[in-house]
This record gives C-alpha cells, sequence and structure tokens, in this order.
C-alpha cells in the first residue's frame, strides 16, 4: 500500500465491527444543487445495509459517488480502509476486483448472451482460458437459481426477474467481498421481489458478503436488512435496526416506516 493511501483511522467501531466501506463528510452538487451535504455512513462486514429516502433525495447519487461515477466536492470515502481518490492504479485496480455491482433494472448488454455477461468483469480484470471462465461463470449462473439453459439466452429472452439474477451473478463474477444493489427488487411482482431478498440473505450468508442495498422497497427492509440507514436533507437522517426507524420521530421517518402498510408488514413479520 503506498504512503497516500494508508489507513488513518482505525477501521472498527466501538463494538470491534469492521468498517468495510466509509463515507466522511461527503458532499454532491450539480450545477450549484446541493444533493448530499456532508454525509457520514459506515457499513460493516456481513451486514445487509438498506439505504432509503424518498425519489430524488439521492440515493443513486450516494452510490455513484461511492463507485467514482459522480464527482464529490467535499468528504472522503474510504473502501477497505483505503481513501479511494488517494489510491494507486495498482490499488484502485484491487478494489474495483472486490466489489461487485447490480445497476438498477440490470444493465445487461442487450447484444451478448447470459453467458457472456457474467464474463464481462472476468474479461476485464483476469486473464484465463475460454474453457475455464465458461465454467465460472455457469457456477455464478446456478449460483443466483437461473437454469442453465439460460446462459445461452440474451437479455431480451429473459423476464424481469431473470435479469435480476443474471446482473447478480454478474455482480459476483469476481468473488466480490461487498455488492452494492441499486432497487434489484425494483419492476418485480411480491413473490418473485420476496425470492430475490431471499436469494441475497442465502448468498451473503453462503459468501459472507457484506451487501449496501439502495432500496425503496418496505418487505426488503424488513425482511433481509440488518441496519437501514434514511437520507433527507442531504444526510443520513437515522441510522439503525428496524426497531429503531418505528421508535424515530423523525417525520418523514415516520410516515415511511410506521404508515399502514408499514404496520401491516411489521405484523407479519413479527407474526
Amino acid at each position: 500500500m503506498s504512503e497516500a493511501a494508508t489507513i488513518t483511522r482505525d477501521h472498527a467501531d466501538t463494538e470491534g465491527r469492521e468498517i468495510v466501506l466509509s463515507a466522511q463528510d461527503v458532499t454532491v452538487e450539480f450545477s450549484g444543487k446541493r444533493v448530499l451535504d456532508q454525509l457520514s455512513l459506515d457499513v460493516y462486514r456481513g451486514e445487509i445495509l438498506g439505504f432509503v429516502g424518498a425519489s430524488g433525495a439521492g440515493k443513486s447519487v450516494l452510490l455513484r459517488a461511492i463507485l467514482g461515477l459522480n464527482r464529490k466536492q467535499n468528504g472522503t470515502i474510504r473502501l477497505f480502509g483505503i481513501d479511494v481518490d488517494k489510491a494507486t492504479e495498482a490499488e484502485r485496480l484491487k478494489l474495483d476486483m472486490r466489489i461487485g455491482v447490480l445497476f438498477q433494472h440490470g444493465a445487461l448488454f442487450s447484444a451478448l448472451t447470459v453467458m457472456e455477461n457474467v464474463q464481462v468483469p472476468m474479461r476485464e480484470y483476469l486473464d484465463l482460458p475460454r474453457p475455464l471462465m465458461n465454467e465460472l461463470a455457469m457456477l455464478k449462473i446456478e449460483l443466483v437459481g437461473l437454469p442453465r439453459d439460460a446462459a445461452a439466452k440474451f437479455p431480451s429472452q429473459l423476464s424481469g426477474g431473470m435479469i435480476k439474477r443474471a446482473a447478480l451473478a454478474r455482480a459476483l463474477a469476481l468473488d466480490p467481498e461487498i455488492v452494492f444493489l441499486d432497487e434489484p427488487t425494483s419492476g418485480l411482482d411480491p413473490i418473485g421481489a420476496a425470492d430475490f431478498d431471499e436469494l441475497v440473505a442465502k448468498l451473503r450468508d453462503t459468501m459472507g458478503l457484506t451487501v449496501y442495498m439502495v432500496t425503496h422497497d418496505l418487505d426488503s427492509l424488513f425482511s433481509v436488512c440488518d441496519r437501514v440507514a434514511v437520507l433527507g436533507r442531504g444526510k443520513v437522517l437515522v441510522e439503525g435496526t428496524i426497531d429503531d426507524m418505528l421508535a424515530s420521530e423523525e417525520p418523514w421517518v415516520k410516515s415511511y416506516f410506521r404508515g399502514k402498510r408499514a404496520r401491516q408488514l411489521d405484523l407479519t413479520a413479527r407474526a
């Protein structure tokens, strides 16, 4: 690790939990409009964090800033203790191989088959013979619950749920330590969304993943998230467990988590 990218603080909280992702005082503006205003958030190893907020609040903006797709005006983002702005090219390459991303709507390449889509990260970062790449891609396809014959299909031949699973298989192609999911259940029917949530929880447990999930889906928040962070006014308004959300008196949080539908979900989850 270079001197510039040396860890400058202990990357564990007071309870000893390892901090995999740390965003500190992050500010992002577009055309003079401040979307994120000195936002701070930590994500711990092995947890499923649900990141929620009103439409347009900046959930995807923070995700894109973490991934380096949006320029921030201020603040520090560290992945695995490394300041991403000060990382060398070699360090940045290693960081990229430790993360996986499922973009909203899947973002599969329409001209590539499912297998070829899953192999994109392998081609980008690894030098593997084709037979081995085919074998590894098939393993990921089966891991996310897709049938083997889906490997030869194009995105246009897949259902919405299959597209999400294929995109997740691509996100897992390099066996990442943390995966970023942007609205993973958006557009799915309730049964399909519940199945996807169950899959994410199973993969977290079996692969030891850390999951950062941008979502507006109350079912996901209640059923699979260990912790929830609520974005509002450019900052994290509240963070904690579902019980913490239900106890919050923050107006938007109270309306979102203690509204009629939320109460029904809570009763079902606790039955």
